[in-house]
């Protein structure tokens, strides 16, 4: 009998978004994904200034990026095309950019980490 092996390939989603360093509990976990370009703010002082590191995520790594937020007031947003996906650090959410009346539960969420409501705008590129 002849054996066929059969390769499946798995292709990922993939997600783009920004990671602000000063979010995450050990900044070592940037180590880890693929970053495309970094950006530092240009605030005058020096302890007010983040770094902004643009990425590109697939969707096994949310529940780890969720882990590595500092609990208060801190999220991050991901985005392919019209799906947004923010992360807080003890929850995930999915919605669609183009229906804002989607963003409702995550603005919400967001409101009650202490996150200003001006901050929950969800910008994509």
């Amino acid at each position: 009998m002849d054996l066929i092996l059969v390769l499946i390939c798995y292709n990922p989603i993939m997600y783009e978004g920004t990671i602000v360093e000063e979010s995450l509990k050990d900044n070592r976990f940037l180590n880890s994904l693929n970053i495309q370009s970094v950006r530092i703010s240009n605030t005058e002082s020096p302890t007010d200034r983040w770094h902004l590191y643009k990425v590109l995520i697939d969707e096994s790594q949310l529940s780890q990026l969720s882990e590595e937020l500092k609990p208060e007031k801190w999220y991050m947003h991901f985005w392919n095309g019209d799906d947004v996906i923010a992360v807080f650090p003890d929850k995930i959410y999915n919605f669609k950019y183009s229906d804002k009346s989607t963003w409702d539960d995550a603005i919400k969420h967001g409101l009650s980490l202490g996150i200003p409501q001006e901050q929950l705008d969800f910008v994509i590129e």
